[in-house]
């Protein structure tokens, strides 16, 4: 009976392990306190700034036929010493309120890019050159998201288009409330 137990126990610890080839953080809501930077002159007209930064690292391991797998840490930065608020500029608290769930979408952006790529990373077979793979991936990823983060920022017209703002907030809470899994492998 203890040998069957203690195997029991060792296949969940394997599920665990193989079911967990990367990882990272959770969702961050954004408040005040995470802009502590100083508004930049050069932005003039812009109420807010949100940096984000997304760092990852991984371990690579021979799989089966010469491929490998790779077990990565996803980490999404908040710099909040490079974010910032104009609090002159922001004369109530409807509007800060607004400005901040405007700059939740660009938070948003950055976790769907994370999300992606923790997903692309469980997916994909890498061969013997993965780190030049790896760096291709997150670059193709970084990109689409770059891309996204400008449609936002010109759909809403840095805030001041409010149907398209609500436009955009309804289409974050899709992707927030039906996102894919993470671990799914497609080989």
């Amino acid at each position: 009976m203890r040998g069957g137990i203690v195997r029991m126990a060792l296949a969940i610890a394997l599920m665990i392990i193989v079911g967990n080839k990367a990882k990272a953080q959770g969702f961050h809501q954004l408040t005040p306190s995470d802009f502590q930077g100083v508004p930049r002159p050069r932005m003039m007209g812009h109420v807010a700034y949100t940096n984000c930064t997304i760092d990852f690292s991984y371990r690579a391991y021979p799989d089966r036929g010469g491929y490998y797998s790779l077990y990565a840490t996803v980490n999404l930065l908040i710099n909040r010493d490079r974010c910032w608020l104009d609090t002159r500029n922001i004369i109530s608290k409807a509007m800060m309120d607004e400005v901040l769930n405007h700059e939740q979408g660009h938070y948003l952006i950055a976790y769907l890019e994370q999300q992606e790529l923790l997903r692309q990373i469980n997916r994909t077979r890498f061969t013997a050159n993965y780190k030049a793979e790896a760096m291709r991936l997150f670059d193709t990823i970084d990109a689409k998201y770059k891309q996204l983060n400008t449609e936002y920022e010109t759909g809403t017209q840095h805030m001041q288009n409010r149907a398209q703002q609500r436009s955009w907030d309804d289409y974050f809470k899709k992707r927030l409330d039906n996102p894919p899994p993470l671990a799914q492998n497609n080989y």
